[in-house]
């Protein structure tokens, strides 16, 4: 066999080394992906592919930023944002919940056993975009971390989507090139038995192994969240009148308490003073009907933010000595007449928290160092820490136009439903939907930095220039070649392992198109070659094009997790290749099996 040309032989040695970099984790992932890109500008300017010019290279270099897998998964991240801004999935989110709090076991595996089989029928990157901002939001509620559930959840819609034709656009591809290639036609289920006994073995890694090796990533565990004192009113409307304490016990968030209780039942009118952190204070706000604001204040902003087309805000300030509002209460200090914003709670330092001075109603005084938890719009917001001398700190929180939540969850579904009935491509669908979050205002313009994540864009855009680089040199077809001339020696078991763990690290390092593409036509001659059916050797390229665990690169839907489970490409590797191991040794012998080779 010859040797794979010069410009072959490169393509591998910087696929490796890229992985070698990305593995080790010494330089940041948008530092490799610009140094790869321009690695590969360079060399092929100076070195162009046989008949081209050097500006060819310099294109195919750049071309990842303007591809439509780029485009698309941009426009996944901005429709996942107007989901999130607009609180259109918290009821889904709090259903779940309900599942996690019973038992976070049970719900991780329900989510697990939903994602599966909603991707058998459905696309698998809608899928995960529509679990994607649930998984989030519930991470804010108190379930499990997002970084413990997010490559679970991504590996079981990829098994998922491997079990029919239509769950990725990948199946539809390898069974179309077997087609023309004078291969029997494969139906929808031909092979969703296989696919469904794999995945009852690989559901175990999943449901119990692949969390332990993943590390909790959330925030909070930078810095404790603070706990906000305030006072709960009960309006006349509020799920509380009328209830004894002990009723509303499982109803309140774990960050969240009275301080103190009501002697009878809950009446319409009372003032009980609570305290939790920001989210606690939220939801239990949510649940049980109540205000921790006048209802005319609340009432106030939000017809100021609608007359201004901006969106509420909540924001912590910090109380200064020059500050007016030292030695005062919220009832005597006038902030919402002056400013239109309520302050929703008070958060004291740990030295004051107990003897903290009060007024003879019981209400705290403010006094300096204490933080105060705002919303109102950013004009009326401003002001106030302006003129009473408050610093406002760094994270504001943006209050969900749940006006629009509706609107949001429509287009959504649409986007999908129009993706996954093959009406129109995902990328196409994907762009409409996002252009129309924008026109409608579920997602403002000046907001789209918040939905999108360079990493993830020079990530992309990295991997489809490896992809086009592996492809255009001849690196594929080498390695191809390489491989058919050995598997004569194997028995079937092995001859299907091995296109599987070709088409695997094809998928893994390109993309897996070029898996496809390549894989297909090789899985076709060798099974000419070597006497064999050629249904189950496609089958192995079919289901190795969908073994894309290793890397973030493989596929969009782990670039789309990569960033809010704040991962590194270790831990692609460490959780993803037991599991293809796991998967290809599991598929190999089912299609022996099933074909009686």
């Amino acid at each position: 066999m010859a040797f794979p040309s010069l410009h072959a032989a490169a393509a591998m040695i910087v696929t490796v080394s890229v992985f070698i970099a990305f593995a080790r984790g010494r330089m940041t992932a948008e530092i490799i992906s610009l140094l790869t890109i321009a690695i590969i500008a360079l060399g092929l300017y100076f070195f162009p592919l046989p008949h081209a010019a050097p500006t060819d290279g310099i294109a195919l270099a750049f071309s990842g930023f303007g591809h439509h897998a780029l485009i698309t998964i941009c426009a996944l991240m901005v429709m996942g944002r107007g989901l999130v801004v607009t609180g259109a999935l918290d009821p889904a989110a709090r259903l779940l919940e309900r599942v996690f709090k019973f038992n976070q076991q049970l719900g991780l595996l329900v989510s697990l056993l939903a994602a599966m089989f909603l991707s058998m029928g459905v696309n698998d990157t809608p899928v995960l975009v529509l679990l994607l901002p649930i998984f989030v939001a519930l991470t804010a509620r108190g379930g499990l971390p997002a970084s413990k559930t997010l490559i679970p959840v991504n590996a079981a819609v990829l098994i998922g989507g491997m079990a029919t034709t239509i769950g990725t656009s990948t199946n539809i591809l390898v069974v179309s090139i077997a087609r023309d290639l004078g291969m029997r036609p494969i139906g929808v289920f031909d092979f969703t038995p296989i696919v469904l006994v794999a995945a009852l073995v690989a559901l175990p890694y999943l449901w119990l192994v692949m969390p332990r090796l993943l590390g909790d990533n959330s925030p909070e565990n930078v810095q404790a969240q603070r706990r906000f004192f305030t006072r709960l009113r009960v309006p006349a409307e509020s799920d509380l009148v009328g209830r004894h304490f002990d009723e509303i016990l499982d109803r309140l968030p774990n960050d969240f308490r009275f301080e103190e209780r009501p002697s009878g039942p809950f009446e319409a009118g009372q003032r009980l003073r609570i305290s939790g952190t920001h989210d606690a204070l939220e939801e239990a706000i949510r649940s049980l009907k109540g205000q921790v604001a006048p209802g005319w204040v609340i009432d106030r902003i939000t017809r100021t933010a609608a007359e201004l087309g901006e969106d509420v805000q909540v924001v912590e300030m910090v109380v200064t000595a020059d500050s007016r509002l030292v030695g005062r209460t919220l009832s005597t200090s006038g902030i919402a007449d002056l400013y239109g914003v309520a302050v929703l709670g008070i958060h004291k330092p740990e030295k004051l928290l107990h003897n903290e001075p009060m007024d003879a109603h019981g209400d705290i005084r403010m006094a300096e160092g204490d933080v105060l938890l705002v919303m109102g719009v950013p004009r009326g917001l401003q002001e106030f820490a302006s003129t009473d001398s408050l610093l406002q700190l760094e994270g504001a929180r943006e209050v969900p136009r749940r006006s629009k939540a509706l609107l949001a969850a429509a287009i959504m579904v649409s986007s999908v439903g129009m993706a996954s009935v093959g009406l129109l491509p995902i990328a196409i669908a994907a762009l409409g939907g996002a252009i129309t979050m924008f026109v409608t205002g579920c997602v403002k313009f000046d907001r789209v930095g918040r939905a999108l994540s360079a990493k993830v864009i020079v990530l992309v855009a990295a991997s489809i220039a490896i992809g086009r680089l592996i492809l255009e040199t001849g690196a594929a077809a080498w390695l191809g070649e390489a491989m058919a001339s050995g598997l004569q020696y194997l028995p079937p078991a092995g001859v299907l392992a091995a296109i599987m763990l070709f088409v695997t690290l094809l998928t893994n390092f390109a993309s897996n198109a070029t898996a496809a593409t390549v894989g297909t036509p090789i899985a076709f001659s060798i099974a000419t070659q070597l006497g064999m059916p050629p249904e189950p050797l496609i089958l192995a390229v079919l289901f190795g094009c969908n073994l894309c665990y290793a890397t973030p690169i493989a596929y969009q839907t782990n670039m789309l997790i990569m960033a809010e489970g704040s991962y590194t490409f270790g831990d692609y590797v460490r959780t993803g290749v037991p599991l293809v191991l796991l998967m290809v040794g599991t598929l190999s012998a089912l299609l022996v099996y099933t074909y009686r080779m």
